[in-house]
């Protein structure tokens, strides 16, 4: 994991509200710096076009140290070229394991010349990323993140009252400064930095100038350029299986690919990592207890030396409306029986009383499954990180999360962002047994699992049944290609950023590109069959691969929103259930 930012403007007519010593440019170090607190370094290179036109570029960069014996300072710099990196390459090129993956993608770089090859080298790896690179030569810039979007990178476009390019990992905050939007994955930007100003240094149209390649239109269609089409054909009536000892064959065979090629993706992801300055966990799942973290879970254990522990990350959020709720014993439509004062009403509980405002749903499949996953993996050590976030808490860390997470703004997404923020955060309690008493404990792991993707290539969500019930198995594969067609536009980018505020990073197994190649290419009834009942047939394919690994439990888990299973939605009274795509102050 590092940070990314970058900014051109016209020295000639600086602009004070994003000079060096402006807070908005401070705000934009500091974000970086937090996101990679190993290294932290800065590059300027000048252009100097005419009397009014010194155009300068500044490239900050910073790094976490998980790849290589040692941190590899950024940004990379050489008579040719200067490179930013932002990610990790799991497949597509060969790195030693005592390499930094960024300086060999510099090396390789550096000898090439042409836009072409630039593209297309960068569409053959693999791995969660954001870039910019630029040429000396041409005095080109280039710009781009992941096919899926897994790693942040805004950009401010220039306009005549704002006018400088900024691309940057992180937000500004709310500001008026920069305008920041969401990079589209789609595509791979180049922009020739010379034709931003006109010869009179006034800004020329961004749109004009910059150039988008469309991943998909690449010549040779190199393998990781872009997700896949999935599967359309379908059997007339395909057979209905649910359990391990009746299925054929084919399900069979695909059962224990899925399961190898899912292995392969969280061996890739888990391997390498320096060990921590404290001894402990270098590995941590963000975990709730449903399928596809245990999934996870259990197959990182695989991989992981068995002396270290695995963190198991469980957050919990003291959410009023649900207390009152609870204490009111109704569903919240006898408004005489709900307290305005929400935090006034939770402050009421003794701490006794207090410790069942933290058995939420993900606390208590999260406990079942540490169980199953004691008896299957007896010789690993798993911390059960039990995150208990009171509302005072997490009402006083709100303006700080919606400031990271800019520019998404919606409930929801601050509703995800918070339990994001504080599971990653790592601070709770563990214990070895239930009967123990809870021992302070701060995750020292810097790579965090997750199981975000199964429901996108698995049919796991409501809308897939709804697909089912109108138009069949066509109607299941349509929403299975929507879901990956939408995957470039989901909330990855906002994830990250609130991940790695904390100096850490996220990893997606089931999102490395081979994984969702892999299932689009299989029928859709042998990923899901939704003429069984929910818990069955949804997922079918996850479900299955966890039966035959002994995960019995997680196994028959049903679909549950981590914002919901954490509690860290609608904490106040007058929250709609249709309210969270509004935007946050609209509420009301």
């Amino acid at each position: 994991m590092c940070g990314i930012t970058i900014c051109v403007k016209n020295a000639a007519h600086s602009n004070e509200r994003i000079s060096f010593d402006s807070p908005d440019w401070r705000k934009l170090v500091a974000g970086n710096a937090a996101r990679g607190p190993d290294s932290q370094n800065r590059e300027d290179v000048t252009i100097d076009m005419a009397p009014n036109n010194l155009i300068s570029i500044s490239f900050v960069a910073s790094t976490l140290h998980l790849r290589g014996i040692a941190p590899v300072p950024q940004p990379h710099v050489s008579t040719k070229n200067v490179f930013c990196w932002n990610g990790e390459v799991f497949e597509g090129l060969q790195i030693s394991d005592d390499a930094n993956d960024g300086a060999v993608l510099f090396a390789a770089l550096d000898e090439l010349d042409h836009p072409e090859d630039i593209y297309s080298f960068i569409s053959s790896i693999e791995g969660p990323y954001a870039f910019v690179f630029y040429q000396r030569s041409t005095c080109r810039l280039f710009f781009a993140r992941d096919p899926l979007g897994r790693r942040s990178l805004l950009i401010h476009r220039p306009t005549d009252s704002h006018p400088y390019l900024i691309i940057s990992s992180v937000s500004s905050g709310n500001t008026h400064t920069c305008q920041f939007e969401e990079l589209d994955p789609r595509f791979i930007y180049n922009i020739d930095v010379r034709r931003l100003y006109s010869s009179d240094g006034t800004v020329n149209q961004f749109n004009e100038i910059v150039v988008r390649i469309d991943r998909a239109l690449l010549p040779d269609s190199p393998t990781f350029a872009k997700p896949p089409l999935v599967n359309r054909l379908v059997k007339n009536d395909p057979p209905a299986f649910s359990t391990p000892d009746e299925l054929p064959a084919e399900l069979s065979t695909a059962v224990v690919q899925f399961i190898a090629v899912l292995d392969t993706s969280i061996r890739n992801q888990v391997k390498n990592i320096p060990r921590p300055a404290i001894q402990g966990a270098r590995v941590a799942v963000l975990y709730s207890g449903g399928i596809d973290s245990t999934m996870v879970a259990f197959l990182a254990n695989r991989h992981i030396p068995m002396d270290e522990p695995i963190d198991l990350l469980n957050v919990a959020f003291e959410n009023p409306r649900k207390v009152l709720l609870k204490a009111g014993g109704g569903d919240g439509k006898k408004k005489n029986k709900i307290k305005k004062n929400a935090w006034q009403a939770t402050s009421e509980f003794s701490p006794g009383d207090k410790e069942g405002v933290y058995n939420v749903p993900d606390r208590l499949s999260g406990l079942e499954e540490l169980e199953e996953l004691r008896t299957l993996c007896p010789g690993r050590q798993w911390n059960f990180v039990e995150i208990n976030i009171d509302y005072a808490e997490s009402s006083q860390t709100r303006s700080v999360i919606q400031e990271i997470m800019l520019p998404s703004r919606t409930v929801m997404d601050l509703s995800l962002a918070l339990a994001l923020y504080f599971a990653a955060r790592g601070k709770g309690t563990v214990r070895s047994r239930p009967t123990d008493v809870p021992e302070p404990y701060s995750s020292p792991a810097k790579v965090l699992l997750n199981g975000l993707g199964s429901d996108e290539l698995l049919g796991g969500y409501g809308r897939h049944r709804s697909a089912f019930n109108i138009d069949g198995w066509q109607g299941v594969i349509d929403e299975l290609q929507l879901e990956l067609d939408r995957l470039p536009s989901r909330n990855l980018g906002r994830d990250d950023r609130v991940i790695s505020s904390h100096g850490k990073e996220t990893r997606h197994p089931f999102l490395s590109l081979s994984v969702v190649a892999f299932v689009a290419s299989l029928p859709v009834y042998l990923k899901t069959d939704l003429r069984l009942e929910l818990g069955v047939g949804d997922k079918l394919l996850l479900r299955l691969a966890a039966q035959k690994l002994g995960l019995e439990l997680a196994s028959r888990r049903k679909k549950r929103a981590m914002q919901f299973g954490s509690h860290s939605a609608r904490m106040e009274t007058g929250i709609g259930d249709r309210d969270g795509e509004k935007l946050l102050g609209s509420e009301a």
